[in-house]
């Protein structure tokens, strides 16, 4: 996932700030990665104290850059006429995001902490200039004063210049900021408190090897109870006379199956599994070739003809990576089409450098343009991009290799790389 092109560069003006040759850094960096001299360990561990002192230095140039280009953009927005908070928002997330190689969430998460830190946090930002704290810690501080405002920031960061904050680590810095906050805000704290618990939710992420991460946001009381309750189940089955065949942790994730779904078991559960199987491996019972869920990624094939329960295989058959058609073991389905859509994209939105699912069937070619609803006019996208691409200056076209985005400042980046050719 490269950039594919770039706009012409612009002479911005002297301003009074030293420029850098990022370009001359970077080819010294890269030629001392390379190299691997003789030295001892008391000056590898120097070299390392001095390495992760310039990486949170370029953090805090990165964080003032990219907290200058957010208010550049949005004042030139507004000039244009252009004026919605969160249409803005979402362009200056996807560009940065992009830019940096990073998810559109992250560019967004870096956003907000570079506005927060620039507005309140003197002591801090001095901190993270000189490479004293790290990204991570900045964030983590920043973040957990997200309800204040620019004057009680100001109050919190006078607080923290009494601690050290280069010797906590970052659970401890954490703590000690909402400690802080409690006692300059305390109905904001409140607030945010009650707040959190209006935001539980349950979660499903993708893991390796077809697993997946099942995750429970709630109030600590409750995810203590919950917690309580799978550990006495395990302690119930070990009072059994019958010799024990899973472990702890097994027994725990299978009573969390069981209770949730209502089964006897938890291997018996109802569910459809899209599986997505290479033509090749279909016709050859012998071939190495794996199977794949899509947003899961490759499993072994002979682990998905074992079923048990009511779990049934809708199998996707590729050629080349593509998907080129499919079948169910059930009768009826809907939305083929998408189903192959989502599929081919492997669950994922096909912009550059974003691993969310996909939400939405965009059309390449808008349908307002007499773009078609069929199979190469499709592709698979989040939520967040789908909205990002009607905004003015953004457009996305096909290309041999993939997709390809344009931004509104120029700049073209080419989508994830197609999967590649199965052998034959």
């Amino acid at each position: 996932m490269t950039a594919v092109q770039e706009p012409p560069v612009t002479d911005t003006g002297d301003r009074g700030v030293p420029r850098v040759d990022y370009t001359l850094m970077q080819v010294a960096i890269e030629q001392a990665a390379l190299s691997d001299s003789d030295v001892s360990e008391a000056e590898l561990i120097n070299e390392l104290q001095q390495l992760e002192a310039l990486n949170n230095s370029l953090a805090a140039l990165r964080a003032t850059r990219l907290r200058h280009f957010a208010r550049t953009h949005v004042a030139n927005q507004i000039a244009a006429g252009a004026g919605e908070p969160e249409k803005l928002e979402r362009s200056v997330a996807s560009q940065l995001g992009m830019a940096c190689k990073v998810s559109p969430f992250t560019a967004r998460s870096r956003m907000r902490v570079a506005r927060d830190l620039h507005d309140g946090f003197t002591h801090l930002r001095a901190l993270f200039v000189a490479g004293e704290v790290s990204e991570d810690t900045v964030a983590a501080i920043v973040t957990a004063a997200g309800d204040l405002s620019a004057h009680d920031r100001a109050l919190l960061d006078a607080r923290l210049a009494e601690h050290d904050l280069t010797g906590r680590g970052i659970g401890r810095l954490r703590d000690l900021v909402r400690r802080l906050v409690a006692e300059i805000a305390p109905e904001k704290f409140r607030h945010r408190a009650e707040q959190a618990k209006t935001e539980r939710r349950v979660t499903l992420r993708p893991a390796t090897d077809g697993m997946a991460y099942l995750t429970a946001y709630l109030p600590v009381a409750q995810g203590a109870a919950c917690l309580a309750a799978l550990q006495k189940a395990f302690t119930n089955l070990s009072c059994n006379p019958a010799p024990l065949t899973r472990t702890r942790a097994q027994v725990m994730a299978d009573t969390l199956v069981e209770r949730l779904t209502g089964r006897t078991t938890a291997t018996d559960v109802d569910v459809e599994v899209q599986v997505m199987v290479p033509l090749a491996a279909l016709l050859d019972p012998d071939s190495p070739l794996p199977a794949e869920i899509p947003g899961y990624g490759p499993v072994p094939a002979d682990l998905l003809a074992d079923l048990t329960g009511q779990k049934s295989l809708r199998r996707l058959l590729t050629k080349d990576g593509i998907v080129i058609g499919g079948d169910s073991r059930r009768r009826t389905f809907t939305g083929p089409l998408a189903t192959f859509i989502r599929a081919r994209s492997r669950n994922r939105c096909t912009e550059p450098y974003c691993d969310a699912p996909v939400r939405h069937i965009d059309h390449v070619k808008r349908a307002e343009d007499h773009g078609r609803t069929e199979f190469d006019n499709g592709r698979g996208v989040c939520e967040f991009h789908n909205h990002v691409r009607e905004q003015p200056g953004w457009t996305v076209e096909r290309t041999p290799d993939g997709f390809r985005t344009t931004t509104p400042t120029g700049h073209s980046y080419r989508g994830p790389d197609p999967p590649a050719p199965e052998p034959q």
